[in-house]
């Protein structure tokens, strides 16, 4: 991946960002968990000289007395716990005020300001969309990036959020070019989604999808609940016959299990989504999600798509950290 520096602010604030993330990884690992400098350096892959500078800026910080501050202490316990867990290269944890409170502004804020310091001038970016994902959008400054590609058809009935609209905001955001999927999210069977694939433009936008350095998704749940004809599109009977096939989640609308295998269920065959394989080798894959409705599906999420980067809130972390 050919990219080249943000703007100076902004590569600034990022920096700053990620330095100070850094630091209070370094403190938790050396102080609570009792890990020599060494063995810090190996684990993060960064220098002993820069865990030596981290260790004594947390000092000089008063990040780091006798006992680790609640800042320090709960939320990078819990990231890097995630990380052992799931073999995350980092997981972000949001703090939330409340307990109960909804975690879906906390953790579009702290997506849209990982996404600030990631985002450079060649980025080519697929997203996915929700609720998580189009509040990520009030936190973001904006910057440059080369191209975002929407990963999902779009929906003709929708309450408030739609792919192809996330898509296009997050793009002009960005300065980019975007890519939309002129297709349904849900064709009405495998044959109008080959012919749409084949003959319709739309195999030649899912094949972007194969160059991409960063995919973000999201991850929905499977509510007992049934849907309405406003807020899925596909009828209440087949929200049934998943849950009876062992859906716990989906992601682009594609249903799997609590173990992260796609179930066998025809809807699987009428999504127009990039493939999931394919978005499994994008080398950064971002999973922005949380909600304790949600468990399983994350569980299930981590092996469906192996994600680098997990963002999520401190009472969905633990929940996920539960055995």
């Amino acid at each position: 991946m050919n990219l080249t520096n943000p703007p100076p602010v902004a590569e600034a604030e990022a920096s700053r960002r990620r330095s100070a993330r850094l630091r209070l990884r370094v403190a938790w690992m050396y102080y609570a968990e009792d890990m020599t400098q060494g063995a810090i350096a190996e684990q993060l892959g960064i220098g002993r000289v820069t865990v030596t500078r981290l260790l004594a800026d947390a000092k000089a910080m008063h990040e780091v007395s006798i006992s680790l501050s609640r800042e320090i202490a709960d939320l990078p316990r819990l990231e890097v716990s995630l990380e052992r867990r799931f073999g995350l290269r980092e997981a972000i944890v949001a703090p939330l005020s409340n307990p109960k409170a909804d975690p879906t502004v906390a953790i579009g804020a702290a997506t849209g300001a990982f996404l600030g310091g990631m985002m450079q001038p060649a980025t080519r970016i697929g997203v996915g969309w929700g609720r998580t994902l189009h509040s990520s959008l009030d936190f973001l400054e904006g910057g440059q990036a080369d191209t975002v590609v929407s990963l999902l058809g779009g929906l003709s009935a929708v309450e408030h959020y739609n792919p192809a609209e996330f898509a296009w905001a997050f793009s002009r955001l960005f300065k980019a070019r975007c890519y939309l999927v002129a297709a349904p999210a849900i064709v009405d069977d495998a044959d109008t989604k080959r012919r749409l694939i084949d003959h319709c433009g739309v195999g030649e936008s899912l094949a972007r999808s194969e160059t991409l350095d960063a995919v973000l998704l999201s991850v929905g749940g499977m509510s007992p609940l049934r849907p309405t004809v406003t807020t899925e599109p596909y009828p209440p009977s087949v929200h049934d016959e998943l849950l009876r096939a062992g859906a716990v989640g989906n992601m682009l609308y594609n249903f799997f299990d609590a173990r992260g295998r796609v179930v066998d269920h025809p809807i699987n065959a009428r999504v127009m989504s990039a493939p999931l394989p394919t978005l499994c080798r994008a080398p950064e894959r971002i999973l922005a999600s949380g909600g304790a409705d949600k468990i399983a599906a994350l569980r299930g999420a981590m092996t469906l798509i192996k994600p680098t980067v997990l963002i999520t809130d401190e009472v969905t972390a633990g929940l996920l950290l539960e055995d």
